[in-house]
């Protein structure tokens, strides 16, 4: 039951929200203020926005929800994570910090000498990163609606209302700072949901015999089958490479690095995000293993006829925890989908503003005004999306999945490009990156237009990004090369 100490707690959480917004926002002076913080934003900060930002409601709410019905084979993710650290710290990062640019994307301009290239990496950037802006916003919302009996679409806009809010007046030193808040509130809040479930079924250690003896601790798969998400080579391998495409090509991560003061500073964020990432699954998977021991081992409570797998840890927000302490969770999946849309907003913006209408350093006041308009404008947009969302009939998270690998593959095939392949040309480039695109679509199909796929079985998901990167780098490097023979024949 939602009482009405738990709404006190949700609205002093939401205003405190607003309160960092405008209390940093006294410090944005210009548009480079504004979209980094004038490059001296402290790297712990960083690190955690970082985490904040990678993190979301579907972490809170599908982590959990995906031990309850398995088990903790997905934590070999943090082995691809950290080979990604190490790749995206040694060549990423120092090259960003040193090309003199302000947007990940302006790179290609610099190496492909052409605009063109350069767009089509933003378009990309930004088509992906709203469509997973909506799913992200959509999904929690839908569990707030149901817990506070509230509309869904009244969850969606009140959610990213205060986001845009903050965002809109605070920039990037906005979102850096309530990232922290809400990584507080959000790790917290999971830490605390363990604790009163520990102490429910008689202790950490009962606890986790338990969910031991229920095989819901089991973490370790060896295996080498590419066609199982659970494996080795799968979550360990494949994975890293969908890692260092979002560490090392998102704009919301670059633009983080970019706040700090120099490349260690940058790559200390880097590597906290990474250890915090790591805290955080296994926080979460330990969530799923206790719900599953409480309702099912031990029995201290039962779930109702009905209830899935991804409406247990709802189910238990509500009716499991004291008053106060449910309005405290609440407020942590509300400070997750906050996150994930404040730093897509801000991210978004600076594309806008860098990458579409070139970035003019002697604007001023009025770059920081239009840097602000984009912002209200990308966040509406993530509003459409979510509502776009909640009136699809199909798998979300298997969309979601499809167009993360469509977008995310090609691009970080193309900064490989740009930082390891000279004298391409940007028809070459082009060229691959739609090749790279089309190979998904022979794998996996499009699921949203029901395209059925052609090896399908063969891969499964975290294959996606590697094959339309690996496509798109063997296209380019075969183009180049066919290219010169011609030219030679021709001399």
């Amino acid at each position: 039951m939602f009482t009405a100490i738990d709404w006190i707690v949700l609205f002093a959480y939401l205003l405190l929200s607003l309160a960092i917004g405008l209390w940093v926002s006294r410090g944005n002076k210009n548009l480079k203020e504004y979209m980094f913080g004038g490059g001296s934003m402290p790297w712990v900060a960083v690190g955690i926005s970082l985490i904040a930002t990678s993190v979301s409601a579907t972490t809170f709410l599908g982590a959990p929800a995906d031990v309850y019905g398995d088990d903790m084979t997905f934590l070999m993710f943090q082995i691809g994570a950290l080979l990604s650290i190490f790749v995206v710290g040694y060549v990423f990062i120092p090259r960003f910090r040193t090309s003199g640019i302000s947007s990940a994307y302006e790179l290609f301009e610099v190496r492909f000498g052409s605009r063109s290239v350069r767009r089509l990496a933003a378009i990309f950037y930004c088509l992906h990163l709203l469509l997973r802006t909506g799913i992200l916003l959509y999904a929690p919302s839908l569990v707030l609606a149901q817990i506070l009996h509230i509309d869904l679409k009244l969850a969606i806009i009140v959610s990213a209302a205060v986001a845009i809010f903050y965002t809109w007046f605070g920039g990037i030193k906005a979102v850096i700072w309530t990232d922290v808040m809400q990584f507080v509130v959000f790790f917290g809040g999971g830490a605390l949901v363990l604790l009163l479930i520990a102490n429910a079924v008689g202790g950490f250690g009962e606890m986790a015999a338990l969910a031991s003896e229920a095989g819901k601790t089991r973490w370790w798969n060896p295996s080498m089958d590419v066609s199982n998400a659970r494996t080795l080579i799968s979550a360990g391998f494949a994975y890293a490479i969908l890692e260092i495409a979002i560490r090392g090509c998102d704009q919301q991560f670059v633009q983080r690095y970019l706040s700090c003061k120099d490349v260690k500073a940058a790559n200390r964020s880097s590597i906290l995000s990474m250890v915090l990432g790591c805290a955080v699954s296994i926080l979460f998977y330990w969530v799923g293993a206790a719900l599953y021991v409480y309702y099912n081992v031990s029995k201290v409570a039962t779930v109702p006829a009905g209830i899935g797998q991804n409406d247990v840890f709802p189910y238990f927000i509500v009716s499991g925890l004291p008053v106060g302490v449910t309005g405290l969770i609440v407020a942590a999946i509300c400070a997750a989908a906050m996150s994930s849309l404040s730093g897509a907003i801000n991210s978004l913006s600076n594309t806008s503003e860098r990458d579409f209408l070139g970035w003019d350093e002697s604007a001023g006041m009025g770059g920081l005004k239009r840097a602000k308009i984009w912002t209200v404008i990308w966040g509406v947009l993530g509003v459409f999306f979510a509502l776009f969302a909640a009136t699809q009939q199909g798998s979300l998270l298997k969309n979601a999945l499809f167009f993360t690998g469509l977008f995310t593959g090609p691009l970080l095939g193309m900064f490989l490009l740009a930082f390891f392949v000279k004298e391409l040309k940007s028809w070459q480039v082009i060229t691959a990156v739609l090749c790279g695109m089309a190979s998904l679509v022979l794998i996996q199909g499009i699921p949203a237009f029901h395209v059925p796929a052609v090896f399908e079985e063969a891969f499964s998901w975290p294959w996606m990004p590697f094959i339309s990167m690996t496509t798109t780098i063997v296209v380019a490097v075969v183009l180049k090369i066919v290219t010169n023979l011609v030219c030679v024949k021709r001399v």
